[in-house]
């Protein structure tokens, strides 16, 4: 190839880098909750008001810290976000798998779409390994402390983004998103992209990249123990159904170390869009 093609990876965050959701490691306990306190609310709440469970979600972190008399701003949701418990081989990854793309002739580049909260993924320690990242936010007033919610990224408003990143707008707002680009002109087109999820929420987003010509990998959590436990079991078994039901195309351990199976699965479709990239083959989604 005579330029350098960009290909998108692109995550969700919660369950799929990071074991569980990330406000449940530092967040939720210092609010004197058990995480299934606090989520068990946020269903309850949201269904009495017929909300977006995200919304629900979001709201209800603004009102348990000023109950509770806990800090609340852009810093503290940082500072949560340094405590997520990432998958084996997650701080590796990136570089991992852009050596391996920039040896085709490729650019790697890594997109977070997620419904959890951007400054706290901003705080993670693998914040900076994104090109962009798309979440659910507030907006700050001048002192930072959240007060309206700026985005709310749900399982359908997931593929809005798919379509900015295969256009290049790196933003939530632009509107231009919806105009005709022709597809050559696409910084990313969906046969380039490939779109790793852990569960139903990501659906609509595996799907839309499955009949764009993308990829699509579901993954499980490795046991956290010696073996996998009742929750961990029953996850995978979700992600075995979404496997099975064609709505991902590749299922895999969400180990991202060198050699496991999803590294060698994700090489394996560098390697193959680099060729069709050379030999303009044609393939069917």
């Amino acid at each position: 190839m005579s330029e350098s093609k960009k290909v998108g990876i692109c995550y969700d965050f919660d369950g799929t880098l990071i074991r569980g959701n990330m406000q449940e490691n530092s967040f939720i306990p210092e609010l004197g909750m058990s995480k299934e306190e606090f989520w068990k609310e946020v269903k309850e709440y949201a269904k009495d008001q017929d909300m977006d469970e995200v919304l629900a979600y979001m709201h209800l972190m603004m009102r348990k810290t000023q109950q509770k008399e806990r800090p609340f701003t852009r810093k503290d949701l940082q500072r949560h976000g340094q405590k997520v418990e990432l998958f084996p081989g997650v701080k590796k990854w990136f570089d991992e798998i852009n050596k391996v793309g920039k040896g085709l002739g490729l650019e790697i580049q890594h997109y977070i779409i997620s419904s959890g909260i951007d400054e706290m993924i901003k705080g993670s320690p693998i914040a900076d390994e994104f090109e962009h990242i798309f979440a659910s936010g507030f907006s700050y007033d001048a002192n930072d402390v959240p007060f309206f919610a700026a985005r709310s990224v749900n399982y359908t408003t997931k593929t809005q983004y798919l379509y900015r990143i295969n256009k290049g707008i790196l933003n939530s707002w632009d509107h231009s998103v919806n105009e005709l680009m022709e597809d050559d002109k696409r910084p990313i087109p969906f046969s380039r992209m490939i779109y790793l999820g852990d569960g139903e929420t990501d659906i609509p987003a595996m799907k839309t990249v499955n009949y764009q010509g993308g990829y699509s990998i579901v993954v499980y959590p490795p046991a956290s123990g010696q073996r996998l436990n009742k929750k961990e079991r029953n996850k995978k078994e979700s992600t075995e159904k979404i496997y099975c039901q064609n709505r991902a195309q590749f299922i895999a351990e969400a180990n991202y170390e060198e050699g496991s199976e999803l590294y060698e699965i994700v090489c394996a479709l560098i390697r193959r869009i680099s060729d069709e990239e050379k030999y303009k083959m044609n393939r069917k989604a």
